[in-house]
């Protein structure tokens, strides 16, 4: 079994990995608009959403996940913590990239 250390960098090398891949899946005016940091917030913040919309809690093999939705909750958090505005019609490449990485990860 990992250590508590072991398993962070495992986590570090993940999220690397993600942002990589989203990186090259977004359109080309996007690819450089958000930080490493911005994606990894949007990563954490895709996750929350998933376990408070009960998306995960589901016995179905396949599940149906409103970009827009997700895409919205993001602009919304983003805005209740102060963070920089997010378009929510830009957004939704990332969140898309990100279900993308996830399936292709799973």
């Amino acid at each position: 079994m990992a250590n508590i250390d072991e398993e962070f960098l495992m986590d570090e090398e993940e999220t690397r990995r993600e942002i990589q891949f989203v990186r090259e899946q977004l359109p080309s005016d996007l690819k450089e608009k958000y930080s490493d940091e911005q994606l990894g917030w949007m990563f954490d913040t895709i996750a929350d959403y998933f376990f408070e919309s009960g998306i995960l809690e589901t016995d179905d093999d396949e599940v149906d996940v409103d970009i827009e939705k997700v895409a919205d909750y993001l602009c919304s958090q983003a805005k209740s913590e102060g963070l920089s505005a997010l378009d929510s019609s830009e957004v939704r490449f990332v969140v898309e990239a990100d279900l993308d990485f996830q399936e292709e990860n799973a």
